[in-house]
């Protein structure tokens, strides 16, 4: 079983309220805008999790496609989350993190709607960032449909 497991590792240095992330051999910076206090250098926090988001679901949504026989020529995202900054400022009673997150996907494809029903039940049983942000008992709205 150790042979299939895959550690994801960063290492990261802040100043301020930018962070340079570095994996592996790329660099991207976490920060938030100037009217926050940020120098506006990348995506903020929670912009970087929503993309995470985003990119963890076309992966898998690649990789199960070919495991299907599935045709996707492309997929575009749409996400957005809400977010109750009394849970930011310690309120004790709102939990501080995504109060709902929307996943709208279209897919260039194909296949036909049930096609696409079973892919985005799928990716959303194998996606690990999908299922970490279900498992914090998030609202969660997904919606796929063809091009």
């Amino acid at each position: 079983m150790e042979d299939q497991l895959v550690k994801a590792h960063v290492r990261a240095t802040s100043t301020g309220l930018t962070t340079e992330v570095s994996a592996g051999k790329h660099t991207f910076n976490v920060d938030e805008p100037g009217q926050s206090g940020g120098k506006d250098s990348g995506p903020n926090p929670l912009q970087t999790l929503l993309g995470a988001l985003a990119g963890c679901e076309n992966v898998i949504s690649q990789a199960i496609s070919k495991e299907k026989g599935m045709q996707i020529h492309a997929v575009k995202f749409d996400i957005s989350g809400v977010i109750d900054r009394r849970g930011l400022g310690g309120d004790p009673a709102v939990k501080p993190y995504f109060q709902k997150v929307e996943i709208r996907v279209v897919l260039d494809t194909p296949e036909s709607t049930d096609r696409i029903d079973e892919l985005r039940a799928e990716v959303e049983r194998r996606c690990p960032v999908y299922t970490l942000i279900a498992a914090a008992n998030v609202e969660i709205d997904s919606t796929w449909e063809k091009a």
